[in-house]
């Protein structure tokens, strides 16, 4: 599976962003993390396509909608009201097979995008 982010760039705070992952091929789990200047790779945001679930972290819920295009093979995350503690380079990930609930917001995912750089400014 090849992922490629795309959608990144400077945005003030309280704005909107849209990123997007364009795939080979939409996956039965999917994911955004983030990884800010000298910090660990965080999750972000996941989507069970099987059972249509999504899940975010407490950080993003209510500001940011994971979403994917069955017809398009692109993975997106919709960013609103975006912060500066927003700042990072955001993957996107693919995994073929379903994840236990407990399993889809840690990095376990097979395949990885090379990331878009998302800067908000204050």
């Amino acid at each position: 599976v090849q992922l490629q982010a795309s959608g990144g760039g400077l945005v003030q705070a309280g704005g909107s962003l849209t990123l997007s992952c364009a795939t080979s091929a939409l996956t039965a789990a999917m994911a955004w993390f983030r990884q800010a200047p000298g910090k660990e790779r965080e999750f972000v945001a996941a989507i069970d396509r099987n059972l249509n679930r999504k899940f975010y972290a407490d950080s993003v819920k209510g500001r940011f909608t994971i979403s994917a295009d069955n017809a398009e093979n692109t993975l997106y995350l919709q960013m609103n009201s975006v912060k500066p503690e927003d700042t990072a380079v955001y993957y996107c990930a693919a995994n073929v097979n379903r994840f236990p609930t407990s399993v889809m917001t840690t990095p376990r995912y097979a395949y990885w995008g090379q990331g878009t750089l998302v800067t908000v400014s204050s």
